[in-house]
């Protein structure tokens, strides 16, 4: 079945590509596609996050604003601070990572849904970033501009690490405890309490690391603008959404895959540069690709009843 599906999302993209390589002249050039893999890094690590998130039953709404949080500490600490630039990478980390974990403790401890608690994060590391930036956007400089520039084979290292994180979470999901733990949470996580395993620390672990790496995302991010802009990351949440529930995650807990997410926003990315080279607006680009995700759903839907039927 999982088979299947990734096939289905292969099928899908080879469809798009197709489509949009006949409707434009461009778009099956390889600087297209080279152009959309140095695009997508900082999205793709979000939807690993989101994708552990979704797979116990939550939701983080945080991850954009921790995106723009993210960078204006790095560029903070780096221009103002005069901190070498590696420190204030590590404070951005440190500072995504802390985030994470506390709305986990807020959701945890008080019982309020992770849709409330991330509502609310999101809110106070927009307005977070606003304040520490003077809502500005600083210049960092050259020295973080590389970790974005072409290397090899005209791919940045931004990209070779997103995939490489991509690998690990990947590992990490279906090759170990912990992975079977995350899906068993999200599946049953009554019958998983009464196996005696702590649920609490599960959801701690899967919301710190949501947040980690969308501080991860924030330094790609800076790199790819060589600044520190306090909108940035603005709708990443939506987006990261949008690719794991295209790739077949179920909203509602259990079901998911990091391999799928990764397929979701690749299909996205191709959807939108697709769209953009065809000459298509903001609005009917938002609107084909709120369309896309909606009948993705739907089609899902669909597919879990006819097998409940079975």
């Amino acid at each position: 079945m999982k088979n299947t599906d990734s096939l289905r999302l292969v099928g899908v993209l080879g469809l798009l590509v197709a489509i949009f390589g006949f409707a434009t002249d461009s778009f099956l050039s390889p600087r297209t596609f080279l152009i959309i893999a140095n695009q997508i890094p900082a999205l793709l690590v979000v939807s690993v996050g989101m994708t552990f998130v979704v797979l116990i039953g939550g939701i983080d709404l945080s991850v954009g604003s921790l995106v723009g949080l993210g960078g204006a500490v790095l560029g903070t600490l780096s221009i103002r601070g005069s901190f070498p630039l590696p420190v204030a990478m590590g404070a951005t980390l440190l500072c995504g990572l802390l985030l994470g974990a506390a709305n986990a403790t807020v959701m945890l401890r008080w019982r309020v849904p992770s849709f409330i608690v991330t509502l609310g994060m999101l809110e106070i590391a927009r307005g977070g970033a606003y304040l520490v930036t003077g809502s500005k956007t600083q210049y960092i400089g050259a020295g973080i501009e590389p970790l974005a520039d072409p290397w090899l084979l005209g791919l940045s290292p931004s990209f070779a690490i997103a995939i490489l994180i991509v690998a690990f979470a990947h590992g990490l999901l279906t090759l170990t405890v912990f992975g079977r733990k995350v899906i068993a949470t999200g599946t049953n996580e009554e019958a998983v309490r009464l196996a005696g395993i702590d649920t609490r620390r599960i959801k701690l672990a899967v919301f710190a690391a949501s947040g980690l790496l969308a501080a991860v995302a924030s330094v790609m991010h800076a790199a790819r603008l060589g600044a520190a802009d306090p909108n940035a990351g603005t709708g990443f949440e939506l987006q990261a959404i949008a690719a794991v529930v295209v790739g077949g995650a179920s909203l509602m807990g259990g079901r998911g895959s990091v391999a799928r997410s990764v397929l979701g926003v690749v299909i996205i990315a191709v959807l939108d540069a697709g769209l953009a080279q065809a000459g298509a607006q903001e609005p009917a680009k938002r609107l084909i690709t709120g369309a896309v995700i909606v009948v993705a759903v739907v089609v899902d839907n669909i597919r879990q009843r006819r097998g409940v039927q079975r």
